[in-house]
This record gives structure tokens, sequence and C-alpha cells, in this order.
């Protein structure tokens, strides 16, 4: 039982440090090119203009997130919490592309940089075998 809540506990806190970042992201990119009062809340329309140096900002800053949060979960959690992080993240930004019309080459260089960016967070994120039974003999009482 509690290595499922661990388990939750991680993809919650994973999904919700991703949530956090991306709106910082989002915030960063409104304040550099906000949405022009001609276009009047076109989004599709703002996507198509933005200028490639943002996207080129972008690409590491979701790829960031992406570890930052697999990470999270994987720590928190353990592998798996990070896995289905990592695959929560991976359907948003299939959705995010598809739905919007970026340029090709943001397209191709996400789906590239995303599974490497997941996979060195779940990596990185996942505690070793014996870290974990370190951790469990440093809070078992020591006999006198």
């Amino acid at each position: 039982m509690r290595s499922a809540m661990a388990k939750l506990v991680g993809v919650v806190l994973g999904m919700a440090l991703a949530l956090a970042l991306v709106v910082g992201v989002e915030l960063f990119s409104a304040v550099v090119y906000p949405i022009p009062a001609d276009l009047q809340g076109n989004i599709p329309e703002h996507v198509r203009r933005y200028p490639h140096w943002i996207l080129g900002v972008v690409v590491p800053a979701w790829g960031a997130t992406a570890t930052a949060a697999t990470w999270v979960a994987s720590r928190v959690g353990n592998r798996l919490a990070g896995i289905v992080v990592a695959l929560l993240l991976a359907w948003a930004l299939v959705f995010n592309l598809t739905a919007l019309p970026y340029t090709m080459w943001f397209k191709i260089v996400m789906f590239g940089v995303f599974p490497i960016a997941c996979l060195l967070g779940v990596w990185s994120g996942t505690r070793t075998a014996s870290a974990t039974s370190a951790g469990a003999r440093l809070r078992e009482p020591q006999p006198r």
C-alpha cells in the first residue's frame, strides 16, 4: 500500500511540476511575443507566426520540463511513476504538436529531444537498490 501511494504521489508531483514549468514557458512566450491585436485570439495563426528564436528557446525549456517532471516522479515514486509521467507528457506533446501549426523543424526536434529528456529524468531519478537499502539501514534502530 505504501509503495502504491508513493507511486501516486510521484505521478501527481511530477505532473504538477510539469504544469508549473509549462505555464512558465508560456508566460515567457507571451512576454516576448504577445498575441497581436489583429489576430483577436487566433492561436493557430499566432503559433504559425512565432519567430524561430522563440521556438529555439522553447525546445530546451520543454526538454528541461520533461526531465525535471520525470525525475521528480521517479525519485518520489519509482521508475514506473516516472514512466507514467513521461507517457502523460508525451500524449500532451503529441496533441500540442498536431493541433497547432508549428514549423516542421520544431516538430521534428521536439520528437527527438522529448524521449531523450524523459529517459534522462527517469534514469537519473530512479533510486538504485543499494541506495534504497542503505537508506533503510539508516532508519533501523541500532543495537546497543
